[in-house]
């Protein structure tokens, strides 16, 4: 059974950065398919962007040049770095696998607000 456990969120001004970490257990990390997705208050959650083993990354348009993920599968971490964050990025922020098949972790809330 694998575990997420996502940390590294917090409030923000519009333009700073955030670093969230998804730290995941099992051994079958190194080689699935990971991604970050997000949920808005009362919206669905959705994929912001996504890591395969091979570290080729895709982004959602709207984080496109303004979010990088990576991943260290020595530590069984994925991480997702935010700049130029925006008041819509805010939400409640999971890892997961893609698709997501592991059950879904506490999350980490973003707030970004003047």
């Amino acid at each position: 059974q694998v575990q997420l456990v996502e940390s590294g969120g917090g409030l923000v001004q519009p333009g700073g950065s955030l670093r969230l970490s998804c730290a995941a257990s099992g051994s079958v990390f190194s080689t699935t398919a990971m991604g970050w997705y997000r949920q808005a208050p009362g919206k669905e959650r959705v994929l912001v962007a996504a890591i395969n083993s091979r570290h080729s990354t895709d982004y959602a348009d709207s984080v496109k040049g303004r979010f990088t993920l990576s991943r260290d599968n020595a530590k069984n971490t994925v991480y997702l770095q935010m700049n130029s964050l925006k008041p819509e990025d805010t939400a409640v922020y999971y890892c997961n696998s893609r698709p997501p098949v592991f059950s879904w972790g506490q999350g980490t809330q973003v707030t970004v607000s003047s």
